[in-house]
């Protein structure tokens, strides 16, 4: 990786097709949540958790006003392995347009990545469960007329 955080998707594609197996695979998410950065205490508030992980996952988002709207993440969790899932997250996500975030499916994410097969459904689920919530980010950063289109 270039040093700069989060791995652009290019990168993270690059190095996941280094490896031949799931368990190197899951050895890399474990080395990327290592690297997310930890939040801030008071934003690990219950209004920031993301529902539909097993693990204790948090998000928040702040809107660039600018025109196109874009959203810029942080997220954490206990889990290293749910922090390397967040690592891939913030590189597909953070600093999009709406409209751009909108349009991403974290299924063709992992199979981009020749993740989909070897991730469990409960892991599948969290991840899900995160881009819902940036979606749902999105949409209100859109505001009321977006909600109508999609």
């Amino acid at each position: 990786m270039s040093g700069n955080f989060p791995p652009t998707v290019a990168e993270l594609k690059d190095s996941f097709e280094l490896f031949a197996d799931s368990e190197e695979k899951y050895e890399y998410l474990v080395e990327l949540g290592r690297q997310l950065p930890e939040m801030s205490p008071d934003l690990l508030r219950e209004c920031n958790r993301v529902l539909g992980c097993m693990s204790s996952v948090w998000l928040t988002s702040q809107v660039d006003e600018n025109r196109p709207p874009r959203l810029f993440l942080q997220a954490e969790s206990d889990s290293l392995i749910v922090r390397g899932l967040i690592v891939i997250v913030l590189a597909y996500f953070n600093g999009q347009d709406c409209e751009t975030i909108l349009k991403l499916d974290g299924d063709q994410i992992l199979s981009e990545l020749g993740f989909g097969a070897s991730l469990s459904s409960n892991r599948k689920n969290g991840l899900a469960a995160m881009i819902k919530r940036i979606k749902q980010h999105a949409l209100e950063a859109l505001g009321p007329e977006s909600t109508a289109n999609h």
